[in-house]
């Protein structure tokens, strides 16, 4: 039985409704998904996050592997039990690492070898390491191990990350098939020790698209991993330096290759007028750090543009930081005293905003759903897509 339910879809473009079944819960698509990366959603508590609408939140293998590593977190009661979340999780491969961290990194056809960030031991990833590991965390939704490239890049090496993105899709799913179905025959994998069939909750395996922003090669990688079979289906390498158009026309030149009846995933991609285009081009989930890593900095998203709090316009204002914002920032607080905490140093500034910006885009993606049901979402998320776009334009 499919994961992915289509409720509808909008009649002027790709855009769909629909509910994705997980162990822990059902999530409404399109859904945008926080970022915990070493187990948290920095200093939001649980049920804070939840309160922004959040449904499925997303953790790092790479990050979690070096710290406490797999099997403390295993002993904490898995990736659940260390988050204090008891809804879905999804955690990427580390494939991005392959990207972000590529001046640390070896990388061949079987996998990847990393320097650690944090004391330069050697630790080895491959298909089958990366998708024992997220068994072993307990993810909801476990991602296959892929090359992401960087934007620009040589042709060979964009085909030759597809290559290998394509080969390790099919170790990834045969690791995920003994895993977590008991398949025959266990594969011995080093470091982490021998595949064998665990008792752990079933988990969903999705598969990457990659091939930069050339859509030939999206199209055959994207064919060739629909044809292996997954849970879900993501496309990869993107926000890497190409900007908003290239991204939205790749997307739209990828998705009608992936099946109808599973879930779309952009991987990465954050910003409003990025999510809305690519709602339109028929994808259902998003992750991105920009909410929580924006707040830190003193940065808001709001529906008229984004605010920096540490300017000097706001140091005796008593508005919120945005009207008809039900977060307990905008309910609770006035723009001078978030700016008071950030230039003194105050936990709760950087708290505050995160909150907010989590439920600025919780609020977004209720609005796309609403509008999807409505049969009006094309033409309601032109109009904001445009004037997302008038506000980057104006001084």
């Amino acid at each position: 039985m499919s994961c992915f339910e289509l409720l509808t879809t909008d009649p002027h473009c790709a855009a769909r409704r629909g509910v994705l079944t997980t162990a822990h819960g059902r999530v409404q698509t399109p859904a945008f998904m926080p970022v915990g990366t070493a187990g948290a959603v920095k200093g939001i508590l649980p049920e804070q996050i939840e309160a922004t609408g959040a449904q499925i939140i997303l953790g790092n293998t790479y990050h979690l592997l070096l710290r406490p590593g797999v099997d403390v977190v295993e002993k904490l009661g898995g990736l659940h039990g260390l988050t204090g979340w008891n809804h879905p999780i999804l955690t990427d491969s580390g494939g991005y690492q392959v990207f972000s961290l590529s001046s640390l990194t070896k990388i061949d056809d079987d996998g990847v070898e990393f320097a650690s960030h944090l004391d330069g031991a050697r630790i080895p990833l491959n298909a089958e390491i990366a998708t024992e590991i997220q068994v072993r965390l307990g993810s909801d939704i476990i991602m296959c191990f892929d090359e992401c490239t960087p934007y620009p890049v040589e042709e060979e090496k964009l085909r030759r990350a597809v290559a290998r993105t394509i080969e390790w899709a099919k170790r990834c799913k045969a690791a995920h098939n003994t895993l977590v179905k008991g398949g025959a025959n266990p594969t011995p994998i080093d470091p982490m020790g021998p595949i064998s069939p665990t008792g752990r909750t079933a988990s969903l395996l999705f598969g990457i698209v990659q091939g930069g922003v050339d859509p030939e090669l999206r199209r055959q990688c994207a064919e060739r991993i629909v044809e292996i079979g997954f849970d879900g289906y993501a496309i990869g390498g993107l926000s890497v330096g190409e900007g908003h158009e290239a991204m939205a026309q790749t997307v739209r030149c990828t998705v009608p290759h992936l099946p109808s009846e599973a879930p779309h995933y952009l991987m990465g991609v954050g910003m409003p007028i990025d999510i809305l285009a690519a709602v339109m081009a028929g994808v259902d989930m998003f992750d991105c750090v920009l909410p929580t890593r924006n707040g830190r900095n003193a940065f808001a998203f709001t529906r008229s543009g984004s605010l920096r709090l540490r300017n000097s316009v706001h140091v005796e204002s008593c508005e919120p930081l945005e009207p008809g914002c039900d977060c307990v920032c905008c309910r609770r607080f006035t723009r001078g005293a978030i700016r008071h905490f950030f230039n003194c140093g105050e936990m709760l500034g950087p708290i505050l905003l995160s909150i907010h910006n989590l439920r600025f885009y919780q609020r977004l993606m209720a609005d796309i759903r609403e509008h999807i049901e409505r049969g009006d979402f094309a033409s309601w998320a032109t109009g904001e897509m445009a004037r997302y776009a008038g506000i980057e334009r104006e001084p």
